[in-house]
């Protein structure tokens, strides 16, 4: 499967910033640790799926046998009700629900991420109350969209300050340009990045350079940068990323957070082998197959998949059997 050109590049050229690393020297990863963040979001957060049952109803039972699995992982924490959970589909007392029930099975020191954004600020604003009361420690807030021509960074900035200013837990930005359409601009980050109350952003575009300023440009404030995939998180991690929120982490935990351990201790080539069989299978349960791909594969891992709520459809027997090819050839089967 090949690479985007908007991803080869700019990997290749963070991984070859790192190849002085390859000769079997270990130099830690020069990231800043958490003193003087509200909360430490350096690691992994794997974003939940929801599981259905047949009848496309929430199943808390299969959940909770998920979060079981979940438990034996070092994850930093979990993200619910991002994209990867179907929130879109979801209802708000599911959604609310949703976060109680992880809520009570994640060990306290854990941290729980719930995605709260909406299309109005107002929206916005009540559900990320309620979210806080339901047990959420951060609130999650993807760009408005609908209106995206209207969406300039005056507007965003206006509305982000408005949901900081009222939100009893602290934000972290939400850009996912490959849902939305709408790339959180910069210099919007930059000026939120300000906010006593938004301590970080998940960034799923995938561009490298992009990220490497953020983190740059915001060195002096209470703010991460999440690598928003498996796909470019090693690049991420060297330009100074504190986590990734990666759906490959709902099957490959375990993997995802080796990586983390061998960027923070500076094993650079033992991490780039690791990256390299990461991609491929991350790109398949993304932008390839999308999330009956990510709940078929969780089958094959000991979790459960389960079906989608529609109109997302199951994937075909050939696309079943390409997905898997791409796991076994990646030696993760």
């Amino acid at each position: 499967m090949a690479l985007s050109t908007r991803l080869t590049s700019p990997l290749r050229r963070a991984l070859a910033a790192l190849h002085w690393a390859a000769s079997g020297q270990c130099r830690r990863l020069s990231t800043p640790p958490g003193p003087g963040h509200t909360l430490d979001l350096r690691g992994i957060f794997p974003p939940l799926t929801t599981p259905f049952s047949p009848m496309q109803e929430v199943d808390y039972v299969q959940l909770e046998g998920n979060l079981r699995r979940y438990a034996s992982i070092p994850f930093r924490g979990l993200v619910v009700l991002g994209s990867n959970g179907e929130y879109p589909y979801l209802a708000p007392l599911e959604r609310l629900d949703v976060v109680r029930c992880v809520r009570q099975a994640l060990p306290k020191e854990r941290l729980l991420l719930a995605g709260s954004g909406c299309e109005s600020t107002q929206a916005t604003i009540k559900l990320t109350v309620s979210m806080a009361e339901a047990g959420a420690d951060v609130a999650l807030v993807v760009t408005p969209c609908y209106y995206r021509g209207a969406m300039t960074s005056t507007a965003l900035v206006q509305h982000y300050t408005e949901v900081a200013d009222a939100s009893p837990i602290p934000v972290v930005l939400y850009s996912v340009p490959a849902n939305t359409g709408l790339d959180l601009p910069l210099e919007a980050v930059l000026i939120l990045a300000q906010h006593p109350n938004i301590i970080g952003i998940k960034d799923s575009g995938g561009d490298i350079s992009r990220m490497g300023l953020m983190v740059h440009k915001t060195q002096q404030e209470d703010f991460q940068v999440l690598a928003g995939s498996a796909s470019f998180l090693l690049a991420s991690y060297a330009l100074g990323a504190s986590g990734g929120v990666c759906a490959l982490a709902n099957v490959l935990g375990d993997a995802l957070c080796q990586l983390d351990h061998l960027c923070r201790e500076g094993c650079w080539q033992e991490a780039r082998d690791l990256q390299h069989r990461l991609i491929e299978p991350n790109m398949a349960v993304t932008r390839r197959f999308g999330i009956p791909g990510l709940k078929k594969a969780m089958e094959w891992f000991g979790y459960y998949g389960g079906p989608c709520r529609t109109p997302l459809a199951p994937l075909s027997p050939a696309q079943v059997e390409e997905l898997r090819s791409t796991f076994s050839t990646n030696s993760w089967l």
